[in-house]
């Protein structure tokens, strides 16, 4: 093989990068929103956390944000594993969720800032990776 047909491959491969890039990207997403999931279904089950910590000792608003991201967390993980569109849209949905809930209702889940970051930081990858992977497309 000559090295013309070399660099011909490595080019051809190096087209969709950031769409290879970006899926990779979703599917640690969906891992970290399996995670997340199970840790919000082991809170609503009681798996986790002692008596005072139980589902049914906490407020309605911690019970009802808590099984909301239960659910959606898990639904996000399915579409971001698939890199499917509406997976992104779900997922993008728990992200900003989860944000709002830290800053503008701190009584919930402790209004951490450090979730808040994580999540826009997370974001904001996705954008710069979403931006890049269009660019590539032939228009």
């Amino acid at each position: 093989m000559s090295v013309e047909a070399l660099s011909s491959e490595r080019v051809e491969t190096d087209d969709n990068a950031w769409t290879r890039r970006l899926v990779l990207f979703l599917r640690v997403m969906a891992v970290v929103s399996i995670l997340k999931g199970l840790y919000h279904w082991a809170q609503v089950t009681g798996f986790i956390g002692g008596e005072e910590e139980a589902f049914e000792n906490q407020a309605m608003a911690w019970q009802a944000a808590t099984v909301y991201f239960a659910v959606i967390e898990l639904v996000a993980a399915v579409g971001l594993w698939l890199a499917t569109p509406w997976g992104a849209v779900v997922w993008l949905t728990t992200v900003v969720s989860m944000a709002v809930i830290e800053l503008m209702f701190p009584g919930i889940y402790g209004g951490s800032l450090m979730v808040v970051a994580f999540e826009v930081i997370m974001l904001a990858a996705y954008l710069v990776l979403a931006w890049m992977a269009a660019r590539e497309r032939p228009p």
